[in-house]
């Protein structure tokens, strides 16, 4: 077993009395420093205004062409066209998209011939 050392400090050890007393009187300090820090009006990590949530961006084209979406050229017919739509509406159901994009994004869809 090493020997054991021993503190060549003539700096008398802290109890836990004098610890404690320490942190009784800090602790008052502390706070009022923090206090006046938050009330100075130029801080910047100071959020006093309502948080602002970031809003949701719906859909866009990319997204759309992603969802592989089906043309139209017009040579279906009535059925093809009624097919079209379905699977349209499909495509808008699966990219999320908002109902003010559907109209611009569904003629992007449309060939030439149709």
């Amino acid at each position: 077993m090493p020997p054991k050392r021993t503190s060549t400090s003539t700096t008398p050890a802290m109890t836990e009395a004098t610890i404690w007393q320490l942190i009784i009187e800090g602790v008052p300090v502390a706070l009022e420093a923090q206090a006046a820090a938050m009330a100075n009006a130029d801080n910047p990590n100071r959020n006093t205004g309502p948080r602002e949530i970031p809003v949701v961006k719906r859909g866009n084209y990319k997204e759309l062409i992603n969802c592989q979406p089906f043309y139209f050229n017009g040579a279906e017919g009535v059925v093809g066209l009624i097919h079209w739509f379905e699977r349209t509406e499909s495509v808008f159901s699966r990219s999320n998209c908002a109902d003010e994009n559907k109209v611009t994004f569904s003629t992007g869809t449309l060939t030439n011939d149709a």
